[in-house]
């Protein structure tokens, strides 16, 4: 089994972090000047391992190895969201490249060839899941050739200009090379708290949940709102509480353990006190790891929507914000790799579990088998500056990483596997 060194491990995350450090959290937007910063220290990192790095012309980072392969290509992102945390995306890069050096450091293992990816923009600034589907290309394609002449963040500026301001517009783009790599494997914090509640140091991902994104918009009158009794108001902020209510019955009775649905944004016009709501927009997510109880939702939110909308007095009509995501399996076979590596190295402290996020890897998933595999978030949280792993977790995760990676790419290359 290889040894990581986690001293090395610890410094290279605390390094990353220092770009675009904001108290115990980071900045760091793709393709900013500071993400830009981190991209190149990145790389020199990822040669300096012994990888031929590159930044290619989305943004992404890929260190190759140069051995022939079967390589296991691992990996995650760096970019952040707009207050992130310092581990989000940034454990997983950071393993691949330690995988890389541990490999490298034992006679067993020196002849495995890991290639390690950050992809550009998966917390979508300009345009969600960017690198990776950049990378896989195919169906991908046209969309991310869009978003390279279309997209802008909130700031106004188009993801063209950002490239372009960069360096990177018209580099080559860094592909999936077909026959290369046996599996892709990404690493990541939970972002949750279900292994901390339970007490496991990691967690086996089975699958990644699907998603939708929907408005709900409700069309009433706009009027005074001292001098309109309520018998006669067209309240469609009114309408929209009464809905969030009904809809919240409606979910629960098609839920298991595992669904979660969030009312994200609530946006009244004219947003006054005085003034009776003419306008609302209620702007809505859930996620299932079941296809079935998706459609379901989604059917039981349309005859929710069709019911109000009769009733009246304010209209109600349902918009799709986005392209509905499918649920992930994570590979069976590569799961197995990833739960005998952390009945090794902790045993009895692994569970398997779903993952309730969106990751890379479910892009992936559809041109490589993929696994993931999870480590404590302190209290559950992510996705804001207070997020954070026990230094003895993230250590012991990357460990079981490095003991997983190296059967899986023994197993590929014919050689005996860990155990």
């Amino acid at each position: 089994m290889p040894t990581i060194n986690p001293e090395r491990l610890l410094g290279d995350l605390r390094t990353l972090r220092s770009f675009g450090a904001t108290g115990p959290g980071v900045v760091r937007l793709a393709l900013s000047p500071i993400d830009i910063d981190a991209r190149r220290w990145l790389a020199g990192r990822m040669s300096d391992a012994g990888l031929d790095a590159q930044i290619d012309g989305v943004g992404n980072v890929f260190g190759r190895s140069r051995h022939a392969g079967p390589a296991l290509l691992i990996g995650s992102h760096t970019d952040t969201q707009p207050t992130g945390g310092w581990l989000d995306g940034t454990l997983g890069v950071i393993y691949g490249l330690e995988i890389a050096r541990a490999l490298a450091e034992s006679d067993d293992t020196r002849h495995l060839a890991v290639d390690v990816a950050s992809w550009i923009d998966e917390e979508g600034t300009f345009s969600g899941f960017l690198g990776s589907r950049s990378f896989v290309g195919g169906e991908h394609e046209a969309s991310v050739d869009e978003a390279i002449r279309c997209a802008r963040n909130r700031d106004g500026q188009l993801l063209h200009d950002a490239l372009q301001a960069a360096g990177l517009a018209g580099r080559p783009r860094a592909r999936l090379e077909h026959g290369r790599h046996v599996a892709y494997f990404e690493p990541h914090i939970e972002q949750g708290g279900r292994l901390e509640a339970s007490g496991h140091a990691i967690g086996v991902v089975t699958t990644i949940v699907g998603m939708r994104e929907l408005r709900v918009r409700f069309s009433g009158q706009r009027n005074h709102a001292g001098t309109t009794p309520m018998s006669i108001r067209r309240d469609a902020g009114a309408a929209l509480v009464a809905f969030i209510a009904r809809m919240d019955d409606a979910f629960r009775a098609l839920a298991d353990a595992d669904t979660v649905w969030t009312v994200g944004r609530i946006d009244l016009e004219p947003g006054s006190l005085s003034v009776v709501p003419g306008q609302a927009d209620l702007h809505l997510q859930f996620r299932d790891g079941n296809a079935e109880r998706l459609r379901a939702m989604e059917a039981a939110l349309a005859a929710l929507v069709r019911e109000f909308d009769a009733r009246g007095p304010v209209g109600v009509a349902l918009a799709t914000l986005d392209e509905a995501m499918q649920p992930v399996t994570m590979d069976a076979a590569l799961q197995k790799h990833v739960a005998r590596a952390a009945e090794a190295v902790t045993p009895g402290r692994w569970v398997h579990m779903p993952s309730g996020a969106a990751h890379d890897a479910q892009i992936l998933a559809a041109h490589l088998p993929a696994c993931m595999m999870f480590v404590p978030s302190i209290g559950g949280i992510s996705h804001d500056f207070t997020e954070n792993t026990a230094d003895e977790h993230i250590v012991l995760g990357c460990q079981v990483a490095a003991a997983a990676a190296a059967s899986i790419l023994q197993e590929a290359t014919g050689g005996r596997m860990v155990r």
